[in-house]
């Protein structure tokens, strides 16, 4: 069956084309270069698709991986270059157990909290034959940590894991991942507002942009003098790539196109210059510079060097240098954002300057994009698979979970009536509607923000929907789901993030606030957003090695999935007294399940056991302390034993574990953080009985779950549900 909400996140992206269609504008360019991963010293495959996209001017394309082209001839000698490098990581080393260490480049001069904001994010690593891998970067759990001494410090490389789903070394190498494969962030160029984008690299690839649309002018008409474009590599790692156009050029001209780095002399920093304020040059001598350039209306950044000294002499630039760039909001981070119209700005200047004349580029109106429509309903029971994706890539913020209800409840069997409660919870009752043997719960709520108000300045100041490490939100790109349908944002950051007093609050209630590209709060309501809508982070769920998969609601769709299999496997026909339940607002604190109960205490319908499904909050990662909550990725489903809200009889426990055995089903049990549905129902004196999977890295981007384990629950739920 077809998941129905696959297509939500690309849905928001600037559709770019492939890279040798015609009539490009600059941000079409932009988005299939910021979306083609290429860490520094491993470009071949975003160098590959520029001289393809210019192959009708023969590119050359030297061993570092350098794209140029020349236009004209005679004096002046010019030089245009961008570099389409990125900051990443590169595998030094494979652990038994599948894990990846890695290697960062570059080492230096990146912002202090680079690595953290890496932490529980969806990578790619690159195989020995160029194929790109789903992968993830491991991370500790908040529910894990509270009073533990020495947790690993996230920013330490040190502490970096790469989770690629192998469970061993030859399952790694088995996939065509070895030591030197590169890693990057996995992303999708999202447009923010009217006039912004934001995404991994924007501000490593918008020079590119430029220069592409430049040569494709030049091999129209090649203006004065001679004129190379170059695309360099390396420019992180030593700017070899430059200096190796630089040597072989030999240029009287040099206008480097890229962005301004953090001064380490004077911490000057470019984050303070405001998006939408023009194009800006960052060479010492602006008057200088700009007097040949022929444009004296240039802003003047401060920044360091774009040359980086590398091994060897410095390479001497000539006298006429400039180093032209954007205002960037949130640099090197996932959402680093751009103003298309400092973009365009640049791109008429640059143009002006060789002589030829700027396309006229139009940009539309942005509007809310509309969820896909539904799947039908299926006839005949749907593969675990197809419906966990569905489930998981449903939005559903809690007190906001209307996309996953009705998701399961297109999901169910056409034979079951299904009810919903004033709390929004939905029921399936089996047998007779008399007092259930038994009651299985999952709920179908997952973190996220719901927008506060609006400030003056467009920003939005957000409320916590559940808990989530701030350091796994903040400057990455989000979604508002408006009435009208999805807009692209970005999770803020401090002014100082990309200082070393920056730290990221322990505390997961801390407030954010919201980007979404305006600059007034009556630009951000008539992009149709108000008070009450939700936010959340885009997901789609990636298929890892081994069985697994990542994406970010496993807590709990994996419940709702098991209890929508079970029902169809229990059939029509069954008609023992029991219930399913699946439950909203449980990370507000059990709010469903306790309305639920009072409501079943009322009717003198409380069950006398209730199947609590939720996370088993794992420390099956290299991170965490195997003191507990040790529950192994494909080993089975788990008997979530004890927890912050609940203690099962051990007698239950036992149980259940032979009930499991009896049916083959693979079993674990152990003791976890965090709290279940079912202790709403203590008190009214039912047993709760917690069942759970091994779950990596919860409330975060990147949960990964083992479908072995998914299958395990579900076969578990059909069996208590029949011999209970």
């Amino acid at each position: 069956m077809r998941a129905f909400s696959s297509l939500i996140a690309p849905l928001l992206i600037l559709g770019a084309a492939t890279a040798g269609a015609q009539s490009h504008s600059a941000a079409d360019d932009l988005a299939w270069l910021t979306n083609t991963p290429a860490v520094s010293g491993y470009e071949s495959a975003l160098s590959a698709r520029i001289a393809e996209a210019l192959k009708d001017m023969h590119p050359q394309r030297d061993a570092m991986g350098n794209v140029s082209v020349t236009f004209g001839s005679g004096s002046p000698r010019r030089l245009i270059a961008a570099p389409i490098d990125e900051p990443g990581y590169v595998v030094s080393h494979i652990e038994p157990d599948g894990y990846l260490r890695v290697q960062r480049l570059p080492q230096a001069g990146l912002p202090s909290h680079y690595n953290e904001m890496q932490n529980a994010q969806q990578m790619l690593i690159t195989t020995r034959t160029g194929n790109a891998l789903p992968a993830v970067v491991a991370a500790l759990s908040i529910h894990l940590t509270p009073g533990r001494a020495n947790v690993p410090d996230p920013d330490d490389i040190d502490n970096l894991y790469i989770d690629m789903g192998a469970k061993t070394a030859a399952g790694v190498l088995s996939s065509g991942v070895d030591v030197l494969s590169p890693l990057a962030a996995d992303r999708s160029m999202t447009r923010v507002g009217q006039h912004a984008f934001a995404g991994t690299a924007i501000g490593d690839r918008f020079g590119a942009a430029l220069l592409l649309q430049l040569a494709r002018a030049l091999a129209a008409r090649p203006g004065t003098g001679t004129t190379t474009i170059a695309f360099v590599t390396q420019q992180y790692s030593g700017s070899r790539g430059l200096t190796r156009m630089l040597q072989v050029t030999q240029p009287e001209e040099l206008i480097y196109i890229g962005r301004g780095r953090t001064d380490a002399r004077t911490a000057a920093s470019t984050t303070a210059i405001s998006m939408g304020s023009g194009p800006l040059s960052f060479t010492n001598d602006a008057a200088a510079s700009t007097q040949w350039f022929g444009d004296t209306s240039l802003a003047h950044a401060s920044a360091a060097a774009f040359l980086i000294k590398g091994y060897g002499p410095a390479f001497a630039l000539p006298a006429h240098t400039l180093h032209l760039g954007l205002p960037l909001k949130y640099p090197l981070t996932a959402g680093e954002m751009l103003d298309n119209r400092d973009l365009q700005a640049l791109q008429q200047k640059l143009f002006h300057f060789v002589g030829v004349s700027a396309p006229t580029n139009t940009f539309g109106a942005v509007t809310a994009t509309a969820y896909p429509p539904a799947s039908p309903k299926p006839t005949t029971r749907p593969d675990i698979n197809a419906v966990l994706k569905t489930m998981t890539e449903s939005y559903g913020v809690s007190e906001q979970e209307k996309m996953p209800r009705e998701a399961v409840e297109r999901l169910l069997p056409p034979w079951v009536k299904a009810e919903t409660d004033a709390a929004g919870n939905l029921t399936v009752r089996f047998g007779k509607g008399e007092k259930p043997a038994a009651l299985f719960m999952a709920h179908t709520d997952e973190l996220g923000f719901r927008i506060k108000s609006i400030n003056a300045d467009g920003t939005l100041e957000l409320d916590n929907k559940g808990g989530g490490s701030p350091a796994f939100f903040w400057g990455h790109p989000a979604l508002v789901h408006t009435s009208a349908g999805m807009l692209g944002a970005v999770v803020t950051l401090p002014d100082d993030f990309d200082s070393a007093k920056f730290h990221f609050p322990a505390d997961f209630r801390a407030a954010a606030k919201l980007n979404v590209g305006a600059a007034t709060a009556a630009e951000a309501s008539a992009l149709g957003i108000k008070a009450g809508d939700f936010v959340t982070i885009p997901k789609r769920l990636r298929t890892l090695r081994d069985g697994r998969v990542s994406v970010r609601s496993l807590d709990d769709r994996v419940g709702c999935t098991a209890m929508i299999e079970a029902v169809w496997a229990l059939g029509k026909d069954f008609n023992r007294d029991v219930t399913f339940v699946w439950s909203t607002q449980e990370e507000l604190g059990l709010l469903g399940a306790t309305a639920f109960a009072e409501a079943a205490n009322a009717k003198h319908q409380v069950p006398e056991t209730v199947f609590a499904i939720d996370t088993f909050v794992s420390s099956d990662t290299p991170l965490e302390s195997h003191r507990f909550a040790d529950g192994k990725l494909g080993e089975g489903f788990v008997i979530r034993a004890i927890d912050n809200s609940n203690i099962v009889p051990w007698s239950a426990v036992q149980r259940v574990q032979a009930l499991a055995a009896k049916h083959n089903i693979p079993v674990q049990y152990g003791v976890t953080g965090g709290g279940n549905d079912g202790a709403a129902f203590a008190r009214y004196g039912a047993t709760d009985v917690a069942l759970s999977w091994p779950l990596r890295y919860a409330h975060s981007p990147a949960e990964v779950v083992d479908m072995r384990d998914v299958n395990a629950l579900t076969d578990i739920v059909t069996a208590l549900a029949k011999d209970w």
